[in-house]
C-alpha cells in the first residue's frame, strides 16, 4: 500500500475560523479521497491538475498540486504532454498559464536575457543581423532594413565602446546622410571639431564630403537610423579608424 496521505493545512489555516471547512478539507477531500485506493495518487494528481486547469484555476493551489504531481512521479515530459493534451481541450490561454507554473516546479526556467536582448527589447526597432561592414568597425555592430523601398533606411545598432571609422560621404551632387538616434547613447563628430553627444531624439544631418565618425558610447549600446540622402555619382570612402586615445577621452 503507497504511503497514506496527510493533509493539515485545512486546520492550521481556517481551523479556529472554519472548522468544519478544515475539517472536510484535512479528513474527507484528503483524509479519504486522496487515500481511496481505486485509484493511485499518481492519476489522483494527474486528474487533479487537469481539473484545476479546465476550472482557469492558476494560484498556488495548482502550484501545490504540481509540486505534489512531481513528487509521485510525474515526469517533465509527462507533464508538458498532459497540459498539451487538456490544453486541446479547456483552452490556449489556460495552457499557457499551466505551462509557466509546470515550468517553475520542474526546474525549467527560462535562458537568461542577454544584454542584446535587453536592449533589443527597450527600443522600437529591430537590431538585425552582425553589419555587413563591420571590418569598417571596431567592436561588434548590427544592421537591420527598415524600408528598402522609396528612401532606404537602416537601423544601426553598436555595441558599447564599438564606433565605425572615419568616413566621407562623396556625391557631385547633393548626397550625405541623416542620423535619427533611435536608443541608447553615442556620439557624433566631425574632423576638427568636439564630438556631440547622441541621445534618443538627436537628429544629425551629415552634409556630403565632411570626414566624420559615429558610434556608441562606453558605457551604453547606441542606436541610429541611418537615412541616406539622395545625391549623383554618391559613395563612401571608408577611413582610419578613431584612435583609441581620442576615443577614451569622451564621456
Amino acid at each position: 500500500m503507497a504511503d497514506k496521505i496527510v493533509q493539515t493545512a485545512g486546520r492550521e489555516q481556517l481551523g479556529d475560523f472554519a472548522p468544519s471547512f478544515a475539517h472536510l478539507n484535512d479528513d474527507v477531500l484528503f483524509g479519504e479521497v486522496w487515500n481511496e485506493e481505486a485509484i493511485d495518487v499518481k492519476t489522483k494528481c494527474i486528474i487533479t491538475v487537469v481539473s484545476l486547469m479546465a476550472s482557469g484555476i492558476t494560484d498556488s493551489s495548482l502550484s501545490y498540486h504540481l509540486q505534489n504531481a512531481k513528487a509521485h512521479g510525474v515526469t517533465k515530459e509527462e507533464i508538458a504532454a498532459i497540459i498539451t493534451h487538456a490544453t486541446m481541450y479547456v483552452g490556449w490561454p489556460k495552457g499557457w498559464a499551466v505551462f509557466r507554473l509546470a515550468k517553475e516546479v520542474w526546474n525549467e526556467t527560462e535562458p537568461a536575457e542577454s544584454e542584446k536582448d535587453k536592449y533589443e527589447n527597450s527600443i522600437f526597432f529591430p537590431i538585425g543581423e552582425p553589419n555587413p561592414y563591420g571590418e569598417y568597425f571596431v567592436g561588434n555592430s548590427y544592421l537591420a532594413p527598415v524600408s528598402t523601398e522609396q528612401v532606404p533606411i537602416f537601423n544601426v545598432t553598436f555595441e558599447p565602446a564599438c564606433r565605425n571609422n572615419w568616413h566621407i560621404h562623396h556625391a557631385k551632387s547633393g548626397g550625405g546622410q541623416m542620423l535619427i538616434c533611435v536608443g541608447g547613447r553615442g556620439f557624433y563628430q566631425e574632423w576638427g571639431k568636439d564630438a556631440v553627444e547622441l541621445t534618443p531624439g538627436t537628429i544629425i544631418n551629415i552634409p556630403p564630403e565632411v570626414k566624420h565618425w559615429h558610434g556608441a558610447a562606453k558605457d551604453s549600446w547606441f542606436s541610429h537610423l541611418a537615412i541616406e540622402v539622395d545625391g549623383e555619382d554618391t559613395s563612401t570612402e571608408w577611413l582610419e579608424a578613431v584612435s583609441s586615445d581620442d576615443y577614451d577621452k569622451l564621456k
